[in-house]
């Protein structure tokens, strides 16, 4: 299944998250966080410690969130699978919907 962080992480960027991930899966972009879909083992540690609920599960996305989906599969589209978010250089760069949205 996995999950998908949206809406609420957008230049908030709490972080709370990638603590508790036990598979490091949640990648730092410029704006917001990532889940690697892939290498996400649905545990749902993430969604749980979330102060501002900005993580769902991808089967239970409102239709607003679904973007984020699509961002967040076109980053890891480019980067790959690194195996865990310490195996790489941090920021990476937000695509193109994440640069040009606004709340």
């Amino acid at each position: 299944m996995g999950f998908v962080i949206g809406d609420p992480c957008v230049d908030i960027m709490d972080k709370s998250c990638i603590e508790e991930c036990p598979v490091d899966c949640i990648y730092e972009g410029d704006r917001m966080l990532y889940i690697h879909p892939t290498e996400c083992i649905d545990c749902g540690a993430c969604e749980a410690v979330c102060p501002v609920e900005a993580i769902r599960p991808m089967q239970r996305l409102p239709d607003e969130w679904k973007p984020f989906k699509a961002a967040a599969a076109e980053l890891f589209s480019e980067v790959g699978s690194p195996g865990g978010s310490p195996n790489i250089d941090q920021p990476l760069p937000d695509p193109q919907f994440t640069r040009n949205y606004n709340k």
